[in-house]
């Protein structure tokens, strides 16, 4: 009769082990998608200032179309990605790059740099590129945590179970990385 009563809780403390696992992996999944969401949202944001930025350039630096085509086809392909991640990550990389090329233009106007609408943008952009990093970061540990979960035993064997896979990471481009986000510095205009 003992026996029974082993087997019986042994058969219960797995069962219990088993859904409490279960549903760590379903909180992992759920922050996982719930701070993508944030990344999405603060990139949105950038997305929506981009047009206001070029728009305010051309007032000063019409000649240089070429630039701002480029900063605009960034920014449609970046809205239109859809896809991992990895892709994400890839048409950001081209948006930040066609960016920095703007604020290097950027730097060869004067009343631009004063210019009380064009600092408010940029202001906006920087602080928009800082809720950007945030929010990589915070899913980039959700996706850490997940993805240490569905490599580590015992809970290797509930991912498998239940099919629960490693997440792709969102990362920048190394060089990017280093650079840090697209910035200029207006403090300090130049005289003509």
């Amino acid at each position: 009769m003992n026996a029974v009563w082993v087997a019986a809780g042994l058969a219960g403390f797995l069962l219990l082990s088993l859904a409490i696992s279960f549903n760590r992996f379903v909180t992992q999944r759920n922050l996982i998608r719930d701070s993508w969401a944030n990344i999405d949202t603060e990139l949105r944001r950038r997305y929506d200032l981009i047009p206001n930025l070029v728009e305010t350039v051309k007032g000063y630096a019409a000649h240089e179309r070429q630039i701002m085509e480029a900063v605009s086809e960034a920014r449609v392909a970046a809205v239109g990605q859809t896809g991992s991640p990895q892709q994400q990550a890839a048409t950001e990389n081209a948006l930040i790059g066609a960016l920095r090329q703007l604020f290097a233009v950027v730097e060869n106007y004067p009343d631009l740099k004063a210019s009380g609408n064009f600092l408010a943008l940029q202001k906006e952009l920087a602080t928009t590129e800082d809720r950007i990093q945030t929010a990589r970061r915070f899913y980039n540990a959700n996706v850490r945590d997940l993805n240490r979960r569905c490599a580590a035993i015992p809970s290797s064997v509930v991912a498998g179970l239940f099919g629960f896979k490693p997440v792709e990471f969102f990362e920048v481009e190394p060089a990017v990385r280093a650079a840090g986000p697209p910035t200029a510095d207006f403090g300090s205009s130049r005289q003509e």
